[in-house]
């Protein structure tokens, strides 16, 4: 239904070759076809409401998504965050909803407690092991 024209433009937005051989194959083998598969109307019917609705769904995730960034921005430490290595909007976002705004914690050695990130020495009565990362702490932080 796009016809040659708009499919040859939307493979040379995303192909790395120069397409137009492969369209040219595809509408031809489109002409030869001989057999309709049953429901072939009712897809054509329903693939651009689907469509539709993704695409509605995916503007949908980016106005969420300037939400959430103008929010962290509000967040003090949001800088500190994301200059780390690795942490990103989503990354920052999800430790910012994790530990909130921070006020719960005495200092670092508390919030990296509560993380699971602080060292433990295992240790029983006279052997001492080490220092460990413990297995407690909010796994999803």
């Amino acid at each position: 239904a796009a016809g040659r024209g708009r499919v040859l433009k939307w493979m040379r937005n995303r192909a790395k070759k120069a397409p137009a051989a492969l369209v040219d194959a595809f509408f031809a083998a489109l002409a030869e076809r001989t057999v309709t598969v049953p429901g072939t109307a009712a897809a054509e019917l329903v693939i651009p409401q689907l469509a539709a609705n993704i695409k509605a769904l995916q503007a949908q995730r980016d106005t969420i998504a300037g939400q959430v960034e103008e929010m962290l921005e509000s967040f003090p430490l949001a800088q500190v965050l994301m200059s780390m290595p690795g942490v990103g909007i989503k990354t920052a976002s999800n430790i910012v909803l994790s530990i909130g705004d921070c006020q719960d914690f005495a200092d670092a050695a508390h919030l990296a407690a509560y993380a699971g990130i602080a060292p433990t020495t295992r240790q029983s009565g006279t052997s001492v092991r080490g220092e460990f990362p413990t297995r407690a702490g909010n796994k999803q932080l």
